[in-house]
């Protein structure tokens, strides 16, 4: 086909007038839009469970929220399909990696048991798990976060623990868990990403439970609360119980809440499902060579696309 002396096949400017948000809270296959070249993403790992309760009646530590990352403008191809991998909640351990394309986001750290024979420190994770406790041994360090490292960090590390009833709670993406004193003992916060996918209500925001800490929806991968009665970090973190710890929010990542009274009866909180959210931004698109025809008209109607 003749198009003004370019070679090759004619693939005229293809509009997409608006945005779409595809939300995963289950693994699948995400294909972009025809044009599409880069999206907006979010990938929340699943949330660390809160820690054990040991032999001892002492506390133990929040669990550490699933990994957060999330980027504009990140290239894609249309005519690939990418796998997609959402991550559970720890039940008794760290949760499970979130992925998209060449981004993971790791699980979070699992809160530390009490009792001296358990060990009290909190797991690393994509954020740490806060520190149990075990008797008078202070000070029992939270996990530390955004382990493997990836930049911007990915998540925090969990509180550390620093005398009986007074363990850490688990980190969060956007803020370190709390410890120190029995008043700070609440998971970290979670991210905001409203300015990215748009103000709440949306259909792909998790309402946070009733369970876990501040209503936030829009904002994920709050830290679990750390036991004796912390609570969960915005973004889905679960308050601490006393025979069962709250679970994190499902499909936001949150941590799992930490419990005070020792086995049989006591059953801490599981961590939080995570999520992936992938935003295509309206714009037109050239993806092959324009007819000159079709470039004049863009330009002239200050259409251009770069």
């Amino acid at each position: 086909m003749s198009n003004g002396g370019i070679i090759g096949p004619v693939q005229n400017p293809i509009i997409q007038p608006n945005s779409t948000v595809t939300s995963f809270t289950a693994s699948g296959t995400f294909s972009a839009r025809s044009g599409q070249t880069t999206v907006d993403y979010l990938v929340v790992a699943g949330g660390g469970a809160g820690g054990l309760s040991g032999p001892l009646s002492y506390e133990s530590g929040g669990g550490g929220a699933g990994g957060l990352r999330t980027e504009t403008s990140f290239p894609i191809s249309s005519s690939i399909q990418y796998p997609i991998t959402v991550g559970g909640g720890g039940s008794a351990s760290n949760g499970s990696p979130s992925i998209f394309s060449t981004i993971t986001s790791t699980g979070g750290g699992f809160g530390g048991p009490n009792g001296t024979a358990c060990g009290n420190t909190g797991s690393p994770g994509g954020s740490g798990g806060g520190g149990g406790q075990g008797g008078a041994t202070p000070p029992v360090a939270g996990g530390t976060g955004n382990t493997p490292p990836v930049s911007p960090p990915q998540g925090n590390p969990g509180g550390t623990s620093t005398q009986p009833s007074n363990t850490g709670g688990g980190g969060g993406s956007s803020s370190a868990g709390g410890g120190g004193n029995p008043s700070l003992k609440t998971g970290g916060s979670g991210t905001d990403v409203t300015s990215i996918f748009g103000v709440a209500p949306q259909p792909y925001y998790i309402a946070n439970s009733p369970t876990a800490g501040p209503s936030a929806p829009g904002i994920f991968a709050g830290g679990g609360g750390g036991a004796i009665g912390g609570s969960g970090g915005p973004g889905g973190g679960g308050n601490a119980g006393t025979s069962t710890g709250n679970p994190g929010t499902a499909n936001t990542g949150g941590g799992g809440g930490g419990i005070s009274t020792p086995p049989p009866s006591a059953a801490n909180g599981a961590g939080g499902s995570g999520i992936v959210l992938i935003k295509q931004p309206a714009g037109t698109f050239a993806p092959g060579v324009w007819s000159l025809s079709e470039a004049y008209n863009y330009k002239k109607a200050g259409n251009w696309t770069s």
